[in-house]
């Protein structure tokens, strides 16, 4: 017998409640028996009265949200019953009554233990973030159980369709997060589309102006480059049927944050971009013959247009570490405009599709390790070793775990992954860390090269080390990778732990010339005074000169009091007010307030900004959609300020551009006029070089507004020789 919904709710909400429940049980994918059908259904019914009382801010039940987490796992990534009941179950023991022993005792330990992955911390003794705590407890997940990842991802992403409710401070928090690390996360576990609806749904909140400009764009040319494709592809469509070759051909409209990015990538505007849309053609043929395949399809293709030989990556040969597989290239099409195409068998589409979920229904040997086995064996590697605050932890995982990947070579030909930007002191510290200990050059493809070379896709590397050699602080400057820091500070501990009796014996020393003691309680007050937390780190000091009698003289000798500070230029920033807490954070006009204006985005008046208040600290002001502001965002989202700009008109900011023009004689002067004279503007910088016939310029100056800064682009392109300009840290052309 069905149970009854709760009075709670409206007969139109328990009409819908149940029609999503229905839609939830004809997307699940995968076994459909009836043991599974009843267990998700006391699940969903478990949900159902949890929730009774319980509205999200748009006013509707609470239960759609969990629904729809569930309709997410199921349909989008093909999860089965137990993600299912746990993505139904998710926000239970977080925001009801009910424990994990309840879910544990009536849905068993598996079900409990996810649910208990999923359950966000609400207060933590001493943590410096709560928001990299809880990324911190969902990653670690990884190394029991990826389903609280997959299942988190659905959450994530249900939250940003539905993120218009809230407020504005709130959407940028939420959006930061996502564009920063859960995005990221769904590219690594093949989830390429939910990856593009996170980014895209990102930048809606991060930087709607660019979102809905190119929405507008990409709207106004759709159905003339949609015809286009077309056209492009019928020919190779009827040379594949005249060959036997079972394949279809597909358009994929590129989303609105690849276009962003290509945009800021190449410095293009949208029209100068070589197309929106990617020809996608699918060959449906046995696993042993996909490769040929699909090398076929690319013969037919270059037959019919010429292709740019550069543009050609071989993901086949080379898969992704997220399972991801094609051939990618670039042809010129009939109307003079290259057009990208993407070359893949069926399988291969599952897999960049749904990643993770696919790539083990198709995976059918368990010896042989791929890709995404080496990727999650690293991730449970770093999360086992991990002994750094949640914020290190997070940003180490994304600076080893996010990147794009080179392969590169050992003399033996063996094959190693490692993050884009890689260098030979990375690569030696990854094979294993004594070769990284006593590493001092490298023969990167039989050339001698230091130890801060960065590799390249296809580099065959050998370490060379000796015995001599020891870590040092100064490596940290050449490593990009987590993994290879992590060994060198372990490295760097252990060389030090040597010096210990020398620096104990010349510490004793030193305090009896000086008529002290050498207690812990003095050592501790030169190590303080030192900034040193680690006493390995100070008998090491000691014992090489670093710090001397002098320095510790000084520390224990008696001091006179004093203070210091740092002024800042201030003035009335923001005039928006907050009737409630839940509403965006203000700052009234009535006072004047300390601020840093970021040099890494350059803010002016105009820009959609976003500041972060720390205490006794002048607040941090950026742009919305600065790098730097996003990594805040997704670590201190409780302290974003968001607001509108109200300067003193007088107060001028340094905005830059970059200028491209025909070399000419007399440019520097009519530029230098207009500047100077025409609109009044001090310049704060100039640097120009000549390419061939071109000439490059990049140039600071201040203005006081957004409205100044593009008036003066608009004046810069009425100069005949100028071909563009552009202000630095966007794509914005004039």
């Amino acid at each position: 017998m069905t149970p009854a919904l709760p009075d709670t709710y409206s007969k139109e909400e328990k009409e819908e409640i149940e029609r999503r429940h229905q839609h939830l049980i004809d997307v699940w994918q995968t076994r459909k028996e009836a043991q599974d059908l009843e267990a998700v259904d006391e699940a969903f019914y478990f949900a159902v009265s949890a929730h009774k009382d319980q509205r999200r801010r748009s006013g509707e039940p609470y239960i759609y949200h969990p629904i729809e987490v569930a309709t997410i796992a199921a349909h989008d990534i093909g999860l089965g019953r137990t993600s299912i009941i746990c993505a139904l179950l998710h926000d239970v023991v977080e925001d009801t009554q009910y424990t994990l022993d309840d879910i544990s005792e009536r849905f068993g330990e598996k079900v409990s233990r996810v649910v208990d992955g999923l359950t966000k911390f609400d207060k933590l003794e001493g943590a410096e973030s709560m928001q990299a705590e809880n990324f911190k407890k969902i990653i670690t997940s990884l190394s029991y159980d990826v389903r609280v990842v997959l299942i988190k991802l659905s959450d994530r992403l249900h939250n940003m369709r539905t993120l218009d409710s809230m407020p504005k401070h709130k959407q940028l928090k939420i959006a930061s997060e996502t564009s920063y690390l859960y995005a990221p996360l769904a590219y690594r576990l093949g989830l390429h589309a939910i990856r593009i609806e996170l980014e895209d749904l990102a930048l809606k909140y991060t930087n709607p102006t660019i979102y809905y400009n190119i929405r507008k764009r990409l709207d106004e040319v759709r159905e003339r480059r949609m015809g286009e494709m077309r056209d492009f592809i019928e020919p190779v469509i009827e040379a594949l049927e005249k060959t036997g070759i079972k394949a279809r051909a597909e358009l994929k409209e590129r989303s609105v944050n690849s276009i962003w990015k290509r945009m800021l990538d190449k410095e293009l505007s949208f029209e100068e971009l070589y197309g929106s849309f990617v020809v996608r053609f699918i060959t449906d043929c046995p696993i042993d013959q996909e490769r040929l395949e699909c090398w076929k399809i690319y013969a037919i293709l270059t037959g019919f247009y010429r292709p740019n030989t550069s543009k050609l990556k071989d993901w086949i040969s080379f898969p992704k570490t997220n399972g991801y597989e094609s051939l990618h290239a670039v042809v010129m099409g009939q109307t003079g405009n290259w057009v990208e195409v993407q070359i893949r068998s069926q399988r291969m589409e599952e897999i960049a599709e749904k990643g993770f979920t696919a790539y083990w229904k198709y995976k059918s040997d368990d010896h042989i390790e791929s890709g995404f086995d080496i990727w999650l064996k690293k991730a449970q590697d770093l999360i086992s070793n991990q002994n750094e605050n949640a914020i290190e932890f997070v940003d180490n995982f994304k600076l080893d775990l996010f990147s794009d990947e080179i392969h590169v070579f050992t003399p033996q030909g063996k094959m190693i992954l490692l993050p884009k930007g890689s260098t030979v002191l990375d690569f030696a510290y990854n094979i294993h860390s004594e070769i990284g200990d006593h590493s001092i050059a490298a023969n990167v493809n039989s050339q001698l090269t230091q130890l801060d070379h960065v590799l390249h896709n296809g580099d065959q590397v050998e370490v060379i080390t000796s015995e001599a050699q020891h870590p040092q602080e100064k490596w940290f400057e050449f490593l990009a990778t987590a993994t290879a820091k992590s060994r060198l500070k372990n490295g760097i501990k252990e060389y030090r732990r040597s010096f210990r009796e020398e620096g104990e014996a010349k510490f004793e020393e030193t305090m009896k010339k000086l008529g002290l003691e050498a207690s812990k309680a003095n050592r501790n007050k030169v190590m303080a005074t030192e900034n040193l937390t680690s006493s390995i780190d100070f008998f090491y000091l000691i014992a090489t000169g670093k710090i001397d009698e002098r320095t510790i003289r000084d520390v224990m000798k008696p001091q006179s009091g004093g203070s210091s500070f740092v002024r800042y230029i201030t003035f009335g920033l923001w005039g928006n007010s907050s009737k409630e807490k839940e509403e965006t954070p203000s700052i009234t006009s009535s006072g004047e307030f300390d601020f840093n204006v970021s040099t890494c985005c350059n803010p002016i008046p105009g820009d959609d900004v976003i500041a972060f208040s720390f205490p006794g600290e002048p607040l941090q002001i950026h742009r919305s959609n600065c790098p730097r502001a996003i990594q805040l965002s997704s670590r201190y989202g409780n302290n974003i300020v968001k607001a509108k700009w109200q300067p003193k008109s007088e107060i001028a900011f340094l905005a830059e551009l970059k200028i491209t023009a025909l070399d000419t004689k007399g440019l520097l002067n009519r530029m230098t006029n207009l500047f100077s004279n025409e609109m009044q503007l001090n310049m704060h910088s100039l640097h120009m070089e000549s390419k061939q016939d071109l000439v490059e310029a990049s140039i600071s100056i201040y203005v006081h507004n957004t409205n100044e800064l593009d008036n003066l682009m608009a004046k810069l392109n009425q100069l005949k020789e100028i071909q563009k300009v552009v202000r630095k840290n966007t794509s914005e052309t004039k």
